[in-house]
């Protein structure tokens, strides 16, 4: 049976979920996401990739600046969808709107529940360098990422997997999960499973002040900060007067040496804590272009440097 559904999201990951409600023949109420943006230089406004998208297949778009309040649960309910499917809306739904679908509101999360809660569940698992992650469907309560579990799906983490290009992988997973989700719920075969709050963990949002790098950390924890890190805020490093924003590394063969210390060679490789050492694969200096860390070393002969934390 289709349904009539009404959904939330904002960003590039939304964009495959929605994208497979309408290909599942699900009938696409509206789609509630964020305000447009000014971004760049010239703080040009643009739109949110779920409104691109609800736009191109003739879905109408609402963006309140708040769900509490009447007008939105007015237009909530003569809009009378049997679900509401959430996916990095960015919005907490009060509970007159949690309670207004008949099959509830559905959130597609992308960490394995209750592992990873919050607004930055992907970077966060490859912060921490997880081997495994995973997207998890759940029925919203009043908490933050706290409703009882509908389906899970596991997916290894790549040892040099960026968080970006896991999002990438994470929100195809995630829009087939949604579909099976709904099927479960409609047949009445879906079994809620509440989370372990034992088990539960926070994934803040990410800022800025997590971008410097310790280089008394070993060079597996660095790595991971700028896999994890990466496409932003990134993980920068300070030459001269100058940061070094870093988007690719690999862990180098163990070499001694101060902590920050670029050795000799022609890999641009740093000394890090324990003895390990990094290669900077991909950085891309202050007011300048992304280069590969041998053509930066070739404009910036910084062996025998040690790179400072900025």
């Amino acid at each position: 049976m289709k349904l009539r559904i009404v959904f939330m999201g904002t960003p590039r990951f939304a964009v495959p979920c929605l994208g497979a409600l309408i290909g599942a023949g699900h009938a696409v109420a509206a789609a509630f996401t964020r305000k447009d943006k000014p971004v760049g230089r010239k703080q040009v406004l643009r739109e949110p990739p779920v409104k691109a998208l609800a736009r191109e297949k003739g879905i109408p778009v609402f963006q309140p600046d708040t769900l509490r309040g009447p007008e939105t649960e007015r237009i909530l309910r003569n809009l009378d969808p049997d679900a509401i499917v959430v996916a990095a809306y960015g919005k907490i739904l009060p509970k007159n709107i949690l309670d207004l679908p008949r099959l509830g509101c559905v959130n597609v999360h992308a960490s394995l529940l209750p592992k990873y809660r919050g607004a930055s569940p992907v970077q966060q698992a490859v912060l921490d360098g997880e081997a495994e992650t995973g997207v998890t469907t759940m029925r919203m309560a009043e908490g933050l990422d706290t409703g009882d579990i509908l389906l899970q799906e596991r997916t290894p983490i790549g040892p040099d997997e960026t968080a970006g290009e896991l999002t990438v992988r994470l929100s195809e997973l995630g829009a087939g999960l949604i579909v099976k989700t709904l099927s479960a719920l409609e047949a009445g075969t879906a079994t809620p499973v509440p989370q372990d709050e034992a088990g539960s963990s926070y994934a803040p949002m990410l800022t800025k002040e997590r971008s410097p790098v310790d280089w008394t950390r070993t060079a597996r924890e660095i790595h991971n900060q700028v896999r994890g890190l990466s496409p932003w805020p990134g993980a920068c490093a300070g030459f001269g007067a100058k940061r070094l924003k870093i988007h690719r590394s690999r862990v180098a063969r163990d070499a001694g040496g101060t902590p920050g210390r670029v050795l000799p060679g022609r890999a641009f490789t740093v000394a890090c804590g324990g003895g390990t050492a990094l290669e900077l694969l991909e950085v891309q200096p202050e007011g300048g272009k992304k280069m590969s860390g041998t053509d930066f070393l070739r404009g910036h002969p910084l062996q025998g440097t040690v790179l400072k934390n900025v």
